[in-house]
């Protein structure tokens, strides 16, 4: 994987490149940052880096033999490096004996499937990798025996070796406590890389083995950039997207991914404004059988996206374009409609849908939840807007 692949974060790839050009590449390292701004990519990226042998490149060294950083580049494209090795939170599936500890390399086609795909990916997206339903994937501590069994290994090609942690905190004690033996005794030529969301909830002692480095969120600019190069997209929708992901790749690409579902959504959250308003219980009553027609989950979805619609359109009436992240179409309906969420009944209609959220969770039936909200959004939009 190349540099080039990873979204902005230019600081952090310098820094870590100048650590591999200087010889002092620390044994352990712990990537944290906020969700989104690319901490998986950096952590690929830089592992690349450090098993091709890219490292030892001098701009002025022209009779350097390349052709062993070339090999090493042709496997790290396909991810097939035996120097690099990932090791990432894994579930048990019925088809395994009692006895039987999940490892990473019980699940590596999906894993290869899902890292071939790009460096950018959510832990939901893994868990349907591996067709989790309601299991709690966690790194087992015979995973921690097999990832220091592949390390004790001599390097294959002779340079480094670099285990790529993703997400360390679900390393169980025992696991966890195997990990910090295997910091305070690394094997030779040997680099960790945990990729951390939640980097508080590892053990002190490991936390105090590795060099941390703090990765920001994405500038608007990156994102932006990203969207019309990689996505295609025309500026005026790639800005808009850009703001709305707030610093998160991950959030930009579920922004693309969610547009033709929350454009329904947002059909539906018109119609229930409209009809509320005109008062057409008859309408109304159709509206809430043709939601409670989408599954719990899509409903929920939906009651999400209508709260944050609230939220919108009454930040719209400030007048301050900065505060609002809507789509063209969003904003063309806030126009008219925005005066009719305000102080009055802002926190009414926002409970109002927090409450049916709620209740679809706790399998309340659809068609009642949603004609109640139906006849207790004309009282607030009636009387307060």
């Amino acid at each position: 994987m190349d540099w080039k692949e990873v979204i902005g974060q230019k600081e952090v790839g310098e820094r870590l490149r100048r650590m591999a050009q200087e010889g002092r590449v620390p044994h352990a390292l712990l990537l944290c940052g906020p969700k989104g701004c690319g901490k998986m990519a950096v952590a690929m990226a830089f592992a690349s880096y450090l098993v091709s042998g890219e490292w030892q490149l001098k701009d002025d060294d022209f009779m350097m033999d390349t052709s062993g950083i070339a090999r090493n580049k042709a496997m790290l494209a396909q991810w097939g490096h035996p120097d690099l090795h990932f090791s990432y939170p894994t579930i048990k599936l019925p088809s395994m004996s009692a006895e039987h500890q999940p490892v990473s390399d019980d699940f590596s086609r999906q894993w290869h499937e899902l890292i071939m795909g790009g460096p950018y990916f959510t832990l939901e997206q893994w868990m349907e990798a591996m067709k989790a339903e309601n299991q709690q994937a966690i790194i087992t501590a015979a995973e921690s025996d097999e990832l220091s069994r592949k390390l004790s290994l001599k390097s294959s090609q002779g340079g480094y070796k670099v285990a790529v942690v993703w997400l360390p905190e679900r390393m169980n004690l025992a696991s966890a406590n195997k990990i910090l033996k295997l910091l305070e005794e690394p094997p030779q030529q040997t680099v960790f890389i945990m990729v951390s969301e939640e980097p508080e909830k590892l053990l002190e002692t490991i936390r105090s083995r590795t060099q941390r480095i703090e990765m920001k969120r994405l500038t608007e600019e990156d994102i932006r950039e990203a969207l019309t190069q990689r996505r295609g997209l025309d500026e005026e929708v790639a800005q808009r997207v850009a703001r709305m992901a707030n610093g998160s790749w991950l959030r930009a690409l579920e922004t693309l991914d969610a547009g033709n579902e929350n454009r329904g959504f947002h059909d539906m959250f018109a119609m229930l404004m409209r009809l509320s308003y005109m008062r057409n219980v008859a309408e109304l009553k159709k509206w809430s059988e043709a939601v409670a027609s989408y599954g719990r989950e899509k409903q929920r979805r939906m009651l999400l996206y209508f709260q944050q619609q609230v939220r919108e359109n009454f930040m719209y009436n400030f007048h301050q374009p900065e505060l609002n992240y809507m789509t063209i179409e969003e904003e063309n309906f806030s126009k008219k409609f925005a005066p009719f969420i305000n102080e009055a009944n802002v926190i009414g209609i926002s409970e109002l849908f927090e409450r049916a959220y709620r209740d679809i969770g706790q399998n309340a039936n659809g068609k009642i939840v949603f004609y109640d909200l139906a006849l207790k959004m004309i009282v607030l939009l009636i009387n307060h807007g």
